[in-house]
């Protein structure tokens, strides 16, 4: 079985949304300003901090953005509007400053994950399922590269296959003890794996904001790219998933590799 030609265009443009320029990048082209110079006006705890405030977004986003939606595959998803309410946090946390991010946060976190979910089900996805539900929070961690990656471990396929053992097991305890609490550990170790990379694009959107003069209409341009590119890293995630669902996980990696140039 070979790939229909509508499958494999939607795989290169999956490829292509996957490998786009990190969130540091188009941060950097937004505000005319490397972001180097933001991460150093960043509080001296700041960096001790981050993981912590990433974790605890994901927990709460976990639990407040998927377990309400109606499962009905193939809805177009409403990236528009999820843009308008992350941009309107955003604009109260850059009003605030730094220290609102550890409240804006959970809320923008809630918000882009149900927006990752509104995109998961658009490709089909059974959003009711365990499986499905635990691929949206993956894709936090599809952001981009940790500082301690290398190029063997920082693309689309190596991080899946980091995270496999752990989704498998979160699925498999939430398939047996059901819609699971905040402390259910199998959650908590796939959400700690998750918050270390999604921590990494936190602490750049961080940098940015703490850029002088970015204030309440910058916070909300940042949180709008931000989104903006979570949106893209599912839109890419969900429909490799899908045609996996089709071609199996063999065949659209190596289709991935070799034929999406």
């Amino acid at each position: 079985m070979d790939f229909q030609q509508k499958d494999l265009r939607d795989l290169r443009r999956a490829k292509a949304l996957l490998e786009n320029p990190g969130i540091a990048a188009k941060l950097t082209n937004l505000i005319g300003i490397p972001i180097e110079k933001g991460f150093k006006m960043l509080p001296a705890n700041w960096h001790a901090k981050i993981g912590e405030i990433a974790q605890v977004a994901l927990t709460k986003a976990a639990h407040a953005a998927i377990f309400t939606m109606k499962n009905t595959p193939g809805e177009a998803s409403s990236d528009f509007w999820h843009k308008f309410a992350v941009a309107a946090t955003g604009g109260v946390g850059g009003f605030f400053g730094l220290p609102a991010m550890s409240m804006e946060l959970p809320v923008s976190t809630t918000i882009m994950l149900r927006s990752i979910a509104d995109i998961a089900r658009s490709e089909q996805e059974d959003i009711a399922s365990e499986a499905a539900r635990l691929a949206c929070i993956e894709v936090f961690a599809l952001g981009g590269p940790t500082s301690n990656d290398d190029a063997s471990e920082s693309g689309y396929f190596a991080v899946r296959a980091a995270l496999a053992q752990s989704i498998t097991r979160a699925t498999e305890y939430i398939a047996e003890k059901g819609v699971v609490e905040e402390g259910a550990p199998a959650l908590v170790r796939l959400i700690i794996l998750v918050a270390q990379r999604f921590s990494i694009q936190v602490s750049e959107k961080a940098a940015a904001q703490a850029i002088p003069a970015i204030g309440a209409a910058g916070g909300s341009i940042i949180n709008t790219l931000f989104i903006d590119h979570f949106q893209d890293i599912a839109r890419g995630h969900f429909i490799v998933r899908r045609l996996e669902r089709k071609y199996g996980a063999e065949m659209v990696a190596t289709a991935y590799r070799n034929r999406c140039k």
